[in-house]
């Protein structure tokens, strides 16, 4: 069973609709930080890991 076109980008247009008014610029501002934070942190880890696995496979 697939799903055409228009059905699923009317499903993700009205579930964005939906959500947009209950989203305040607090949300927004917060949700922006966090992912920049999470980014950076992966970011990082992935470095240090690569580094030790690097020291270690010599």
């Amino acid at each position: 069973m697939t799903a055409n076109n228009p059905t699923l980008m009317g499903t993700a247009g009205g579930t964005f609709l939906s959500i947009v008014p209950n989203l305040s610029s607090d949300d927004i501002a917060k949700t922006v930080i966090l992912a920049t934070v999470g980014a950076v942190v992966s970011f990082t880890i992935s470095l240090l890991l690569k580094s030790l696995n690097k020291k270690y496979k010599k």
